[in-house]
């Protein structure tokens, strides 16, 4: 069962922090931050990754509902071309952070790499949407609110089958890049060869 909280102090405001789409050839990187109550619990709440679509959207709605405070923030294409996604996924990160209603004591962020822009504590851990709470409930914010907005996109480019791969380079995915040519909201500097390099999410 994943943990609610990182500290022992009781009184401490944690949020947790999470992405998603980093790894797409489209769309917007989306970041989410989460304050959860602190006698919360959900035996069902997990890393978004790990849950079925139905799952994630019913728990999107409890979450929103449950939480202190949450917040939910897009980094466009061209904010990623302009900074990379690595520093685009960050930026997020804060931004959300930033457009709490409360601010928090501490920061449980998702991965290993975080440049903080904000006076508050902050622990980086990998993995940490299956292990902390808050971290799992802003991976399905984050999740969730990009899914909604690709299924919006593929009406307007069908072409790429966002609908299903959600922006994701799946073969069908590539077939169509290469066959129609980038639209407006792929991202120029996401090249196909590319994919497989791992300095893609590595460089600053």
């Amino acid at each position: 069962m994943l943990q609610l909280r990182f500290s022992e102090d009781i009184q401490t405001i944690e949020c947790g922090c999470d992405e998603a789409g980093r790894g797409c050839l489209a769309g917007p990187v989306v970041a989410a931050a989460v304050i959860l109550p602190p006698d919360y619990h959900n035996s069902r709440l997990n890393d978004s990754k790990q849950l079925s679509r139905k799952v994630r959207d019913e728990l999107r709605l409890e979450i929103e509902k449950e939480a202190v405070g949450y917040a939910v923030t897009f980094i466009s294409p061209e904010e990623i071309d302009e900074i990379n996604i690595l520093n685009a996924s960050i930026l997020g990160m804060n931004r959300s952070i930033a457009a709490l209603s409360i601010q928090p004591d501490l920061l449980l962020i998702d991965g290993n790499r975080f440049h903080n822009q904000h006076n508050i504590p902050f622990h980086c851990i990998v993995k940490g949407d299956a292990q902390f709470l808050p971290i799992a409930a802003a991976s399905i914010l984050a999740k969730t609110y990009r899914d909604e907005l690709m299924c919006q996109l593929d009406a307007e480019y069908p072409l790429y089958g966002w609908k299903k791969n959600m922006g994701y380079p799946t073969p069908f995915h590539q077939q169509a890049f290469i066959q129609y040519g980038p639209s407006p909201y792929h991202r120029k500097s996401f090249h196909l060869k590319k994919l497989t390099e791992p300095t893609l999410f590595e460089s600053m």
